[in-house]
């Protein structure tokens, strides 16, 4: 029997969607328009708190992945895809509100810049997992390499997170030292900074509703497997 949507989770929905609508009113109407960039800054808000999600969501699946080898419960497993799939997604928007940014500030849609390149590398190592999990029918064994490879795979998110502040790179640090060379680097004023945190505040919130969902989707998907297990024998 198919669990009904707890109460709380539709609460959160709402909340979620209130919140992203409030920090969108923040970025247009409450931030003040950047002196050298104009409109397009207003991109790194959201930007910045996509690329924030994707991590924490990768990193969701690297304790997912821990806990499954530990306790070999399948409920790890569920949980480790379902930081996968949502990191992905917010690191997709990363990257593409990142070339949005980049095409009036560069002059370029995209660069090999060291930021940009870890950061595709890190989207890529884990649309790699999703493939390798496709590719394997039985349930223990998937779960056990997804786990695997998540633990592994997650060395290209501190990678991705350092590229900008170890290496010679055009990508801005905002917060922090960075290359002084950065092309697009600007300070915040504090109306900027509290829509900054604003953001990743809300975003996190989001990942969180949405992972939830996630979660949800694959208990059910693990019950639809388990019946078809069943009727094969």
């Amino acid at each position: 029997m198919v669990q009904k949507k707890p109460l709380i989770l539709t609460a959160l929905d709402v909340f979620a969607v209130l919140l992203l609508l409030a920090a969108t009113g923040m970025v247009f109407f409450y931030a003040p328009l950047e002196a050298v960039m104009g409109a397009v800054q207003k991109v790194f808000y959201f930007h910045v708190a996509a690329g924030w999600v994707g991590m924490i969501g990768f990193l969701l699946a690297l304790f997912a992945g821990v806990a499954y080898l530990k306790t070999k419960d399948m409920k790890w497993d569920i949980v480790g895809v379902a930081g996968v799939e949502i990191g992905m997604v917010f690191m997709l928007i990363n990257i593409i509100t990142g070339s949005i940014w980049a095409r009036p500030i560069w002059n370029t849609w995209w660069t090999w810049d060291p930021r940009l390149t870890t950061a595709t590398i890190m989207e890529l190592v884990y649309a790699a997992y999703l493939m390798l999990r496709q590719g394997i029918e039985e349930p223990e064994k998937r779960a056990r390499f997804g786990a695997v490879y998540a633990i592994i795979g997650f060395i290209s998110v501190p990678l991705t997170f350092l590229s900008i502040r170890i290496f010679r790179t055009i990508h801005p640090v905002v917060i922090g030292g960075g290359d002084p060379g950065a092309e697009g680097s600007f300070s915040m004023t504090p109306k900027m900074m509290q829509t900054f945190m604003f953001s990743l505040a809300v975003f996190s919130v989001l990942a969180v509703d949405l992972i939830w969902h996630r979660i949800r989707l694959g208990k059910l998907s693990e019950k639809v497997e388990q019946m078809k297990l069943r009727l094969e024998q």
